[in-house]
């Protein structure tokens, strides 16, 4: 009996082995996380701020960007060039960081702009033009992305099934995008995306997204601020009332 129970028990422990192998399997390929090539995460302010992180292998910044980086993963990654590389009077590099995934070195780079329109100045987002309009009561953005620099990086194990990516977090209600009916992301952080494939060849790659005015952090606070407006309000009455009361009363 007890030989019987063990052998169940480990049949049902590979099971859920096995299970969690494919998780993580569906999660790599496209699941629960989705690994990008190439990625911009633009968070977005109103006045049109932003922060922009740029997630990518050396590779694809080889390819895409004309980038004239080492694209064998033994290579060290020269993190103060891709600084200089990616900095200009519009744009203030601020974190360099790399890491190595599936075989190849990947960079991420955190840069400030104040204005998302001066973004394509620098010469890695060239390729790019960046919109940032106000339109009957919203504001609007719109990021094209054209022809990419097209250098040959030769075999780094690119199996045809990469991805790239824009990412904008918008700070307020979104009133209209072109992300699709069954946009990846969540809330207020819309996502674009296109195989790696067709960006090499061009094929264009058209963001847009209609947003209210005033950033959700400020109707936060406004709506926080008038709450306790309000407290303070109620309490200056109660204490007033209560001391009313008091003198009405009188000494006894």
């Amino acid at each position: 009996m007890r030989s019987g129970r063990r052998v169940r028990r480990a049949a049902f422990l590979s099971l859920i082995a096995l299970a969690f192998a494919a998780s993580l399997t569906a999660c790599g390929r496209g699941g629960l996380v989705r690994h990008y090539e190439y990625d911009e995460e633009i968070f977005l302010a109103t006045d049109g701020s932003a922060t922009v992180y740029l997630n990518a292998s050396v590779p694809a910044l080889v390819s895409l960007r004309g980038l004239d980086l080492d694209t064998r993963a033994t290579a060290n990654v020269d993190r103060a060039r891709i600084r200089r590389l990616f900095t200009t009077g519009a744009v203030r590099v601020t974190r360099v960081s790399r890491w190595r995934r599936f075989g190849r070195q990947f960079v991420q780079i955190r840069m400030t702009v104040d204005d998302i329109r001066t973004l394509g100045a620098a010469a890695p987002f060239s390729w790019a033009t960046y919109q940032l309009d106000r339109r009957e009561g919203l504001v609007v953005y719109r990021q094209v992305l054209g022809q990419p620099a097209g250098r040959p990086v030769g075999d780094v194990g690119w199996k045809g099934s990469e991805l790239v990516a824009v990412r904008v977090h918008l700070p307020s209600r979104i009133r209209y995008h072109n992300a699709g009916a069954d946009n990846l992301e969540r809330g207020n952080i819309l996502v674009w995306e296109q195989a790696l494939s067709e960006r090499q060849a061009g094929t264009p790659l058209e963001i847009e997204a209609r947003i209210e005015e005033t950033s959700i952090l400020s109707s936060t606070l406004m709506l926080f601020a008038v709450s306790g407006l309000l407290a303070i309000t109620v309490l200056a009455v109660i204490i007033w009332l209560v001391i009313r009361k008091g003198r009405r009363a009188g000494p006894r």
